[in-house]
């Protein structure tokens, strides 16, 4: 089966804050940090650390790094529970509140922007 992503990457202008940031919010989701490299750092899930889903990275133009107004990267976890701990952990280690936990669209979401303003959702699907 032909796969429609490859791998997520946002900017950022401060490696070594945005390693940290993403290492904490990124615990409850399974994902662990697999790959450094002086402009950028890949993060993969626990339980296939050979593919790399999602980057931080120095912009290769090298100039200051922006987010996307309208974009946004999402994180389908698997409790409500991880979506709590995602936003709580995010807000902890400097992220900002884009949206508390709660139900949206029928499902349970949590947005946050990242450290450069990047926004990062985690949610999970309600049996209905």
């Amino acid at each position: 089966m032909k796969k429609t992503f490859g791998f997520m990457m946002v900017g950022t202008n401060n490696l070594t804050d945005s390693e940290i940031f993403y290492n904490a919010i990124f615990a409850p989701l399974g994902l662990s940090k697999v790959l450094t490299t002086e402009r950028y750092i890949g993060y993969a899930q626990k339980d296939n650390l050979q593919e790399i889903k999602f980057y931080i990275t120095k912009p290769f133009n090298k100039k200051p790094a922006t987010y996307g107004n309208g974009t946004q990267i999402s994180f389908l976890v698997d409790a409500k529970k991880t979506v709590e701990e995602f936003h709580a952990i995010g807000l902890k280690n400097g992220g900002n509140n884009e949206g508390s936990p709660g139900i949206r669209s029928g499902d349970y979401y949590a947005y946050i922007r990242d450290l450069d303003g990047n926004k990062i959702c985690a949610y999970c699907i309600l049996d209905k």
